[in-house]
């Protein structure tokens, strides 16, 4: 386990998946990250890669040839090497190999660094292109405890949008986008944290230039923020029908398969190209207060 630590944060990060597990307040001990309780979610922030959401049938085509890929992708289930660390930053490097390239043909380093600053932390992604064309999807999907302190229930909570503007809702059908309903969100005021607002699954907005997401209440001065820029979607998540005391928002540089999806992932919505030696750089960043 890393941990990284200043005069006001602690964090923790597994080099399995290279996965952020702990985000505290030193003065309060407070923390902010989903701990993994395997009855609702055994995970806390995984990094999604090579894909983002689910495959129709679990395969994409490239090149005529059929492969199998499990939601999300496989980056979050092997082990990361560091190469760089400190008191407040580390990077984390997956490359490809034989395991990687028997569903998934292309050749890669990823680099996934955090650095601690104040009381932020900077997730970033660099995607390497070792073959002659790579496509690709990225994301996090960091969850946090909700609710976030004592004496404080599920639905004290609401999200909070910056910009305040309404933003073009994705639904889902089952796990796939369903592009031909997409609709206007009311993303230009609070929304208040309950359970129906994931009966269909995640919420899933498509966004654009800066933007800020807040988990907030009333109830307490404590809350989150996860703020980035040029991530074309996000989604807002909670496993429906649960007691489960958490939220991610997360950040996507890809999207589940549409309904009309072909299978062949050139032609996948949201898909990210790279040539050979081209290099794809994303961020997010949590603060926590």
């Amino acid at each position: 386990m890393v941990k990284l630590k200043n005069e006001k944060c602690e964090v923790e990060i597994s080099p399995h998946g290279a996965e952020l597990t702990s985000f505290k307040l030193a003065s309060s001990g407070l923390e902010y990250i989903w701990q993994g309780e395997q009855k609702y979610w055994g995970r806390s922030a995984p990094n999604l890669f090579p894909i983002v959401g689910r495959l129709q049938n679990d395969q994409y085509k490239y090149q005529g040839k059929k492969y199998n890929m499990s939601q999300h992708g496989f980056a979050r289930d092997l082990l990361f090497s560091i190469v760089e660390e400190t008191d407040q930053q580390v990077t984390f490097l997956l490359k490809s190999n034989e395991e990687t390239l028997r569903n998934y043909p292309f050749e890669f380093d990823l680099k996934v660094s955090y650095e601690l600053i104040e009381a932020s932390l900077k997730v970033s992604y660099v995607v390497h292109s070792l073959s002659e064309e790579m496509y690709f999807g990225i994301g996090g999907h960091p969850g946090f405890n909700v609710p976030l302190v004592e004496n404080t229930s599920f639905e004290d909570y609401y999200l909070s949008f910056t910009p305040s503007k309404s933003r073009t809702m994705l639904p889902l059908e089952g796990p796939f986008i369903d592009l031909e309903h997409a609709t206007l969100a009311q993303t230009n005021t609070d929304i208040v944290i309950n359970r129906e607002m994931f009966e269909k699954d995640a919420l899933v907005l498509r966004t654009s230039g800066h933007n800020t997401f807040r988990i907030l209440s009333d109830a307490t001065k404590h809350g989150v923020e996860v703020s980035y820029r040029d991530a074309p979607f996000v989604g807002f998540w909670s496993p429906y029908m649960t007691d489960a005391p958490f939220v991610c928002i997360e950040p996507w540089w890809g999207i589940a398969d549409s309904l009309e999806a072909t299978g062949n992932i050139e032609d996948k919505y949201g898909i990210n190209c790279l040539k050979l030696n081209e290099t794809f750089e994303a961020s997010y960043t949590i603060n926590v207060f």
